[in-house]
């Protein structure tokens, strides 16, 4: 299959791109396109033929549920068994936008979507080619990340290609995406709602719109084997094709291996003299966290492109405000892999 790629306006998208993009979704292709978040790959959430071709194009497993995308808060009922009231101040807060709710399954909703569980995690996107292309199509889509699974996540057309070229019939390419990190999730079927995975809204922020929320502890992310309830709960997730570790003080660290003839990569907060004649590829990121997360996955892929043997990430601050951010980075890195006879520090 030769995946075919279509220029989108991501503020005013025309109805041409969009109308193709539901022909292929009408008849149970993949459509990978952006959101606020990182890009997407969108099918029929009621085609259970159609979702199977996503859990094949990622290689993802089974247990691993996929997020239902809608147009309005009225189509969630097509999805979901009930709407509780937590459900509409939420959806009245923070709808359109980064925030997934995890609720009861309508029977309509095949188990292949929700991992086999009795829920279904949803969002309404506010990204306007989303949302355009939901309601375009008059379906729910059922869309992960647009990328191989436990690999990074997409936030570049090109980054979709990567790793999904020939795999997928359509790409709408709308240019890069603003969030940088996929939404936040949480699970409206436990009393108090529990924070599955931090995202773009905090969970501070929940918390002024319906009191308490519960966190999930470490202990509690899920290996492959195991049902979940929300997608981004497995332990290795988000994470290059090259080993990567997260320090405090990471300066030393990267001399290390670059001394140990390492081509080494660097994701650093404050000033970093990239030197490729010495095999170090650094790149400075944003020291505020909403600058950070809009950044990170882009040069994630910029670094995983350049080949290094090595990736090393400074970890920023701790903290609520950084809690997303922190997240992915520790799914993302490996223990240290002992062919090159360098362990941590």
């Amino acid at each position: 299959m030769e995946t075919e790629v279509i220029a989108i306006d991501p503020v005013t998208p025309r109805r041409g791109p969009l109308a193709r993009a539901v022909e292929v979704l009408r008849r149970g292709g993949l459509v990978a396109f952006p959101t606020e978040t990182v890009y997407g790959l969108g099918a029929n959430a009621l085609d259970i033929a159609a979702v199977a071709k996503i859990f094949a194009a990622k290689g993802r497993p089974a247990t691993n549920p996929i997020i239902v995308h809608v147009a309005s808060s009225e189509q969630v009922s097509e999805v979901a068994a009930q709407w509780p009231p937590l459900a509409q101040a939420l959806a009245e807060r923070f709808w359109p936008g980064p925030l997934t709710l995890v609720l009861p399954k309508n029977p309509s909703i095949n188990d292949i979507v929700t991992g086999g569980g009795d829920t279904v995690a949803v969002r309404l996107p506010a990204h306007p080619v989303a949302r355009g292309l939901i309601r375009a199509a008059g379906l729910p889509i059922a869309a992960p990340s647009a990328n191989l699974s436990t690999r990074v996540s997409p936030t570049r057309a090109e980054h979709v290609l990567r790793g999904l070229a020939g795999c997928i019939d359509l790409l709408l390419d709308g240019g890069p995406t603003a969030g940088g990190l996929e939404s936040t999730v949480l699970d409206l079927t436990t009393t108090p709602p529990m924070l599955l995975r931090p995202g773009l809204v905090s969970p501070q922020e929940i918390e002024e719109v319906i009191g308490p929320i519960q966190r999930l502890r470490i202990p509690d992310i899920l290996l492959p084997s195991s049902p979940a309830r929300s997608p981004g709960m497995l332990r290795r997730h988000y994470a290059p094709s090259v080993p990567l570790e997260c320090l405090s003080a990471s300066r030393p660290r990267v001399e290390a291996l670059c001394r140990a003839g390492l081509r080494v990569g660097w994701l650093t907060l404050g000033p970093a003299a990239r030197d490729e004649q010495s095999g170090l590829f650094a790149i400075e990121l944003p020291a505020d966290p909403a600058g950070y997360s809009s950044q990170l996955y882009a040069a994630l892929h910029t670094l995983e492109a350049l080949a290094p043997d090595w990736i090393v990430v400074e970890l920023p601050p701790d903290g609520e405000a950084w809690l997303a951010v922190r997240d992915r980075l520790r799914r993302a890195a490996t223990e240290p892999i002992r062919q090159f006879g360098i362990g941590r520090p």
